[in-house]
Formats: C-alpha cells, structure tokens, sequence
C-alpha cells in the first residue's frame, strides 16, 4: 500500500474526532515521503498539526464552507468535467465497477468520484498505475490547489503534494482556462442555491459504453502535460 496517498486521502475527509487522533501518525508517514518536497511536507506538517489541535466543530464547519458549499472546490472530480450530465451517471458506474475489478469494494456515503476515494483506491494499486491516474487529473488538482492558495487554506498543500507525486506539470493554458471560472462565494445562499439548482442525473449504466478503465473513465482529465525535473 501507498501509505501516502492513503494518509492523503484522510486528510482530504470530513474532520472527526477519530482523525483527529490518527493526525500524528499521519504526519509522520507523510514527512518521510521524499516524492515530497521539503517545502510542501513542511506545509502538511502544519496542517496536521491544526487537524489534530483544532476545535473540532470549527473544523467541520471550515470543511464544508470549502468543500461541501463551493462548487469550484468540489472534491467530486467529475463534477468538474461532466457538471451534472447523464455523462457523469455513466462515468460513476463505471468507476464503481473498476474499483471492484480492483477487489475494492466503495463502502462509504459519498460518491465514487470523491477524491478521498480515489486516493485510497489509489493507494492500493501499483505505483506506476496510481501516478499516471494522478497525472490524468493533474490540471483539476492543480486548480483546486490554486483556488485554495487564493482563500489562504491550509488545504492547499495536500494539492501540491499531490501534484508533485503526479510527476506532471500542467499545461499552463488548460490550467487558466480552469481557473478562469469565478470561485462561489459559500456565504451567499442565493447565488449557492442557483449554482445548484438540480438537472437530473442519471446513474444507470449507459447502453452504449463499455466497461472501461480508470485511466479511460478519466480520458475527459487527461490533457497535455510535461514530466517534471526529478533531479530538483
């Protein structure tokens, strides 16, 4: 296993007092991870530090103005490339089916697309596989990465790391192109309520689409990107 993509992904998880616990643990696996850079292990150091220390009804609140309330934050990936279309019922099936292809079986509330999902899913799966993955989606998490600096989130640094363990670097026009979407506003309900405003989703499984793969169910991700200097 990965241990940290798996502590990643628990990072990325609604605050609870159980993970408030396990934040030391976490810490460590990730400030001996040298995929990392010292500057952004320095940065998840201190955020699990909060995550440990934090009143913990501050931090669920904190979590789900970022996460829950802002649709240009969502950690449900295919929000950011399907929106609400039949595409992204389509796209669910086939995760659901590719993760138990993998002898994992989802047993939890949230989507399939759930980044903290998909990073544990991930985690259990050969490096090479779980970076190119990583690399499929390396502009959405790049750009969340980015939003989150701009709201000054310590958050921001669990997007870093992962796009240093993606081994990619973002087409820089694709990323604009992202971040070009006005960020939401989670104190205003009005402008919230329209942004989402319910269209009907379909989660059966296409007629017409096969059984495909992750790094294909993420072919919509997947952009131009460069390797990076692994000698820095």
């Amino acid at each position: 296993m990965d241990r940290t993509l798996k502590a990643l992904s628990l990072m990325l998880s609604y605050p609870s007092t159980e993970l408030q616990e396990a934040m030391p643990v976490i810490g460590a696996v990730l400030a001996n991870d040298t995929r990392i850079d010292p500057g952004t292990r320095a940065a998840l150091q201190t955020l699990t530090d909060a995550l440990a220390q934090g009143d913990i009804y501050d931090l669920q609140e904190g979590y789900v103005m970022l996460f829950d309330r802002s649709r240009t934050l969502s950690l449900n990936l295919f929000e950011h490339v399907h929106g609400e279309s039949r595409d992204r019922g389509g796209a669910m099936v086939s995760l659901i089916e590719t993760y138990r292809a993998g002898g994992v079986e989802p047993a939890t509330s949230e989507l399939p697309d759930h980044l903290p999902v998909l990073l544990e899913f991930l985690s259990t799966r050969p490096g090479a596989e779980a970076q190119d993955i990583l690399a499929d989606a390396a502009h959405i998490l790049d750009a969340l990465g980015t939003r989150l600096e701009r709201r000054e989130s310590g958050y921001a640094c669990v997007f870093r790391a992962l796009s240093q363990l993606s081994g990619t670097q973002v087409d820089a026009e694709t990323l604009a192109e992202m971040l070009a979407q006005p960020d939401d506003d989670p104190t205003d309900l009005e402008a919230l309520d329209a942004v989402w405003e319910e269209t009907e989703v379909t989660f059966g499984p296409d007629p017409n689409a096969g059984c495909p793969q992750v790094r294909e169910m993420l072919a919509d991700m997947d952009v131009p990107t460069t390797p990076l200097n692994r000698s820095a």
